[in-house]
């Protein structure tokens, strides 16, 4: 039954983006510029933490412990190489006193302490050489970072008889930041050039080539702009712009690809420049629509979650996705009404070969080998869906073992000065510098009851060492040294009782294993929300698009066994270090536990969009002919060689964000990569159609009431709604007719 009124709505659609052509790509010009100037220096006002929950017990015990006892928590270390000399030598001794001094006197710097100052031993390295001189430098990112860059010139290097390096959280955040960058303009530099190669490569047309990767340029741009507003009013992760130029290139090329694709069809079909322009906005342009709608959802879900690492990329993915989405559908449109068949001009690939054949003639021999590879699937449609799966989820099997843990400097390369100073005390100082636990003590007390307090908490199983109290009128609070690894399991379960012991006082637990715990409990928290979200969007989506009640079920779990090989190669590679010498990291042993999450959300998002892809031309061919299989065929046959395209396009985008330094980002876009490529060209080209043939014409089903509501509702690259199921047998393919339109 047709749907009422859809064409015209789209009709009039059409005509706004197409009515003046020129004057819209004049509007997107200006916008641009604007946001060029908007968006400049955004980099410089975005933080490089945000792992921690904000209202944890941890982050509210650091922000105390910040306030009332400075010294307590140092974010800035000088390392003091004393060479052959031991650090207790006379002028070794007046070289730190006068830096101390010196350092203590710098503005913004509180909580200045050193070795010499208290002969801790914990200060001082276990051969003697290697000293420490901590201090806390106070502000935001943005501040503590002007303040390191002014005075780590003067520190850094040789002064009399020792050498200075800097080191300490704040330098570890300062040169992740400024090495994200760096990395960031490397990999847009690798990314375009190899982009529009393979663009071309694609299109044959040099002017085609170039409109998905303008689209891509426009999203990035623009979403640069929205999140220097974001700025403006709360913490944004520099991390985040990363996913910025990943997704404003990818989802962008993919969204460009499938419109202009459909509109080189329609052009070949016979249709004028703006009845092509019409057809292809009402059929690729609502896929886009629906694909936009589902990567922004799993985006979405992120900002469910109370760390301001993660939302940070919920507020740069929707931008940069409904950004590309709409420069896709609008600006688009208005250059393809401009060009009209001059899109396929310059078409460079006669430089390649003897004898062109026509770049858009459909079926060409790659929609015909994906039709016939389709026919192959199906025939052994058993044996390609059990094994498809057996395979996949063996490839994710190491996710089994995996352990959580949090960032440190280990992130940055191993020549990076602030990794080599925290190495430098990982190896050389007794305990577990970094590692340490703080407990808060909150209330009136007497000494008996602190020295109580402090025994106890020095009898637990799991305590090497407790220093304290150190008191400031009703506040107090105690150093603990764990026995084990800063952040291991023992050292997790010695949070859990210190916040468990008994105290005349309040009392609360910060460091690495403090906030590790309630980052942990907060995802935990969180996710099924998160998840929750999804995937009753996702169920909502899909049904819209195809009006059965199956095939959304059927494309959530697909699409998680898509990412099944991804969270597998996480363990194998970066937490268990197979690789680490070829890609160049350090492997800590364990994964930061906000990774996983957003790697889900991320390969999800773009899983559904290349299922979008293939669901819509199915769907549209299905109202036509009713015929199940053939429909199946003919949807691979003319977006597989696309989907494939599109999907090796972001790969290489996700590859070049991969060969970052900083390992966090190494991992999401190598891991990316790898979900995208499984997903596109595992389960889109084995396991989709394998089971659609299993499940038969069954897929289509709906029960009455939700096909009324799909009729009245419901969107599709069809114009009529889906066949009934028990219609199904009355809409018999006329084979001549299939033939003749596929």
């Amino acid at each position: 039954m047709p749907q009422v009124n859809r064409p015209e709505r789209l009709g009039g659609w059409t005509r706004f983006v197409t009515a003046r052509p020129r004057l819209a790509l004049l509007a997107a010009l200006v916008i641009t510029a604007l946001a060029v100037f908007a968006g400049s220096g955004v980099a410089d006002r975005m933080g490089s933490g945000g792992w921690e929950a904000p209202d944890a017990e941890s982050t509210y015990t650091t922000k105390a412990l910040e306030r009332e006892f400075p010294a307590s928590q140092p974010n800035l270390l000088l390392l003091i190489d004393s060479g052959s000399t031991s650090v207790d030598d006379p002028a070794v001794a007046a070289e730190a006193a006068r830096l101390t001094e010196k350092l203590a006197a710098e503005k913004d710097i509180t909580g200045v302490g050193s070795y010499w100052q208290s002969k801790s031993p914990a200060l001082r390295a276990k051969d003697g050489r290697e000293a420490l001189i901590a201090a806390r430098i106070e502000g935001h990112d943005k501040a503590v970072g002007e303040v390191l860059d002014r005075i780590a010139p003067t520190y850094r290097g040789a002064h009399g008889p020792v050498k200075v390096s800097v080191g300490g959280p704040v330098a570890v955040r300062h040169e992740m930041q400024t090495i994200i960058q760096e990395d960031l303009l490397r990999a847009e530099m690798i990314a375009l050039p190899v982009t529009l190669v393979l663009l071309v490569m694609v299109f044959g047309s040099a002017i085609a080539a170039l409109l998905p990767l303008g689209v891509g340029i426009v999203a990035i741009l623009g979403t640069n702009a929205v999140l220097r507003g974001i700025t403006e009013f709360t913490d944004v992760s520099v991390f985040a712009q990363n996913l910025t130029t990943a997704l404003g290139l990818g989802l962008a090329i993919d969204y460009a690809l499938f419109i202009v694709r459909r509109f080189r069809e329609e052009l070949a079909a016979g249709a004028d420049t703006r009845a092509a322009v019409g057809a292809t906005l009402r059929t690729a342009g609502r896929t886009v629509l629906f694909s936009a709608l589902t990567v922004a959802v799993s985006l979405a879900a992120m900002l469910v979650f109370p760390q301001y690492f993660l939302r940070s990329f919920a507020y740069a993915g929707i931008a940069v996705v409904l950004l590309a989405a709409a420069a896709a559908l609008i600006l688009l449109p208005a250059a393809l009404m401009l060009l009209g068949p001059r899109v396929d001009s310059l078409d460079l690939r006669r430089l390649l070969r003897r004898r062109r054949s026509e770049a858009h003639r459909e079926p060409d021999a790659a929609g015909e080998g994906w039709g016939r590879f389709a026919t192959l699937v199906m025939r052994r449609a058993p044996v390609f869906a059990v094994l498809t799966t057996v395979g996949l989820v063996l490839l994710g099997l190491p996710f089994l073992g995996v352990k959580f843990g949090t960032a440190d400097d280990r992130q940055l390369p191993a020549g990076a000065e602030s990794h080599v100073v925290q190495q430098h005390i990982r190896d050389g100082f007794p305990g577990s510098p970094g590692g340490g636990l703080e407990v808060l003590a909150e209330g009136s007390a007497t000494p008996a009851q602190y020295a109580d307090y402090r025994n106890r908490i020095a009898a637990l199983p799991g305590v090497l060492r407790v220093d304290g109290p150190v008191t400031e009128g009703r506040s107090a609070y105690f150093g603990v040294l764990p026995k084990g690894e800063a952040v291991g399991e023992e050292s997790q379960q010695l949070v859990r009782e210190l916040r468990a012991q008994p105290a005349p006082f309040d009392t609360s637990v910060t460091g690495a294993a403090a906030v590790l715990v309630d980052s942990k409990g907060a995802i935990a928290d969180r996710l099924p929300w998160a998840v929750g979200i999804i995937i009753l969007v996702t169920l909502l989506l899909v049904f819209l698009l195809t009006g059965s009640v199956l095939i959304p079920l059927q494309a959530v779990v697909l699409n998680a066994l898509s990412l099944t090989a991804m969270f597998g190669a996480v363990v194998w590679v970066f937490q268990e270090g197979h690789l680490s010498g070829l890609l160049s990291f350090t492997s800590t042993g364990d994964i930061e536990t906000t990774l996983p999450v957003l790697m889900f959300c991320v390969a999800f998002g773009l899983s559904m969009d290349y299922g979008v892809f293939l669901l819509s031309r199915i769907k549209e061919e299905y109202d036509r002919t009713g015929d199940h299989e053939h429909s199946v065929t003919f949807g691979l046959r003319h977006t597989g060689g696309l989907i494939t395209a599109a999907a090796v396009i972001l790969a290489v985008v996700m590859v070049a964000i991969g060969t970052s330094r900083v390992t966090n980002t190494k991992m999401l876009g190598l891991g990316i990569a790898l979900a995208v490529l499984m997903d596109a060209m595992v389960v889109r080209s084995l396991l989709v159609p394998s089971v659609m043939k299993l499940m038969g014409r069954v897929t289509w089903w709906a029960p009455a009431p939700l096909r009324a509501f799909h009729r009245r509702f419901g969107l599709s690259e069809g114009g009529s709604a889906p066949a009934p199921a028990e219609d199904m047998s009355a809409a018999a393919p006329d084979r001549d007719r299939i033939s003749a339109g596929a």
